[in-house]
């Protein structure tokens, strides 16, 4: 057995020791260490305890320079150490890039639940970047839902990921190899959603030549995700008030009811404290599945994870080959506001290893609508200091049009002309879209033979 090893700074080595014998009692190894500096130059432990009381820096340049020179392999994992009445040095240890923090006094079960979440926030996470001390406060908290069997309601713009918290909840949770289902109730008819979410048995309603499990059956054991709760209709709030009260559904048709044994994770990009106000969404339901709340911030409140994505996805699209962004193309994506979030960049991203023409995806690749005063500011490699003839710009220009134009002709055909599959494709609105397509057929394209679905 590996014995674990955890650097602990404190300078006070009474209270230190009531720390140590809690950590050696649960089998941890520590390197006990009474200065910042010291702790910084040690490196024999991943995850780092460190007390607000250093004698020779403060919590904060601690924790900021322990990021600096972290090893790459292995990232330092700091937990802050602070006294009651220092809750604010505790946000401010976060924003600088701290894991956790612990209030002075703590029970020793609060210690050892701490050090086991951030354990767990160590083992990869394949669909999960998470740089800003934003997000990885999130991870955070649904790893402490994760360890419950409460309903978990996730809120966010669209295209903030989160499904993608969803399933890390649910990976998180003791139910991890038990289903996950997912399920959009804004993509699925009025009429039909009753059905899939509880099943229906033969002769239910006119179609219906069999009998069918619902997704809740399908997820029974594990977890469901109810995707944009805020669309279901109130008649159907009501039926599912009852299933997350009784932990038993009925088929659509039968009288027979099915024991549940489920967690129930919602999520939504609408304030469903507003829809309860406006009488369009039933308080005792949302009352029912805001036990846990979580809310993923838009990725322009968390600029620090810009680079990162984009980083993921090239190495997710890149097949192989050769390619990163250059430093205009850096600098455009961190100007930009991401109206569409993690969904746009993945589809910028996406355009851009297209479009580009060697190992670098440029500014121009990314084709993104920002200011023209940002524009001026940033020269692509390969274009000359000296401003260049007119007609030059404009070919320029005139190409990069013509080639979002066709990539958006691309993405029509892939989708037989439907707009609501495009414009989610694109990562814009259906609005966007069709102002898109009205310029384009002022320009002379042709998109009829495309098909005009909704």
């Amino acid at each position: 057995m590996i014995t674990k090893t955890i650097q602990f700074i404190e300078p006070d080595r009474q209270q230190a020791q009531q720390v140590i014998q809690v950590l050696e009692q649960a089998g941890y190894q520590v390197d006990y260490l009474t200065s910042g500096k010291a702790g910084l130059q040690s490196r024999q432990a991943a995850i780092t305890l460190v007390s607000s009381a250093l004698p020779d820096m403060s919590l904060t340049e601690w924790v900021r320079y322990s990021q600096t020179v972290a090893d790459t392999q292995q990232r330092r994992i700091a937990i802050a150490i602070v006294d009651q009445h220092e809750g604010l040095l505790a946000a401010e240890a976060m924003k600088a890039g701290a894991t956790d923090y612990l209030l002075k006094p703590f029970e020793p079960s609060q210690l050892l639940s701490l050090i086991a979440r951030v354990e767990a926030l160590q083992k990869p996470m394949s669909d999960i970047v998470a740089e800003s001390w934003r997000s990885k406060q999130i991870l955070q908290l649904a790893h402490r839902a994760a360890c419950t069997h409460a309903s978990v309601l996730i809120t966010g713009e669209s295209g903030t990921g989160k499904e993608v918290l969803a399933r890390y909840v649910h990976q998180q949770s003791p139910r991890s190899k038990m289903p996950f289902v997912a399920v959009n109730c804004a993509a699925i008819p009025e009429s039909m959603l009753e059905a899939v979410l509880f099943g229906h048995v033969k002769g239910a309603f006119t179609g219906a030549t069999g009998s069918q499990s619902g997704k809740f059956e399908e997820a029974n054991g594990g977890t469901i995700l109810l995707d944009e709760i805020a669309e279901m209709s109130p008649a159907l709030q009501a039926k599912l008030l009852r299933v997350l009260q009784e932990r038993e559904v009925e088929r659509v048709g039968s009288h027979k009811t099915i024991k549940l044994d489920i967690r129930v994770i919602a999520a939504t990009n609408k304030d469903l404290r507003v829809a309860v106000q406006e009488g369009v969404f039933r308080e005792d339901l949302y009352y029912r599945l805001d036990v846990l709340p979580l809310h993923w911030p838009p990725l322009r409140e968390r600029p620090e994870d810009i680079l990162p994505l984009a980083d993921y996805f090239i190495d997710k699209y890149q097949q192989g080959s050769a390619c990163q962004l250059s430093g205009d193309a850096q600098q455009m994506m961190m100007q930009y506001h991401w109206p569409g979030n993690i969904r746009e960049l993945e589809n910028v991203i996406q355009r851009a290893l297209v479009m580009r023409h060697g190992d670098f995806v440029t500014a121009q690749d990314l084709m993104l609508p920002v200011d023209s005063s940002k524009i001026q500011a940033i020269k692509p490699e390969y274009m000359p200091a000296s401003a260049g003839s007119a007609g030059t710009e404009q070919g320029h220009i005139g190409a990069k049009k013509q080639a979002e134009y066709q990539y958006v002709l691309d993405v029509l055909k892939q989708h037989e002309g439907n707009r609501t599959l495009t414009a989610k494709a694109l990562g814009v609105t259906t609005r966007a879209l069709r102002y898109k397509l009205a310029a384009m057929r002022e320009q002379g394209i042709d998109i009829s033979q495309i098909g005009s679905a909704a």
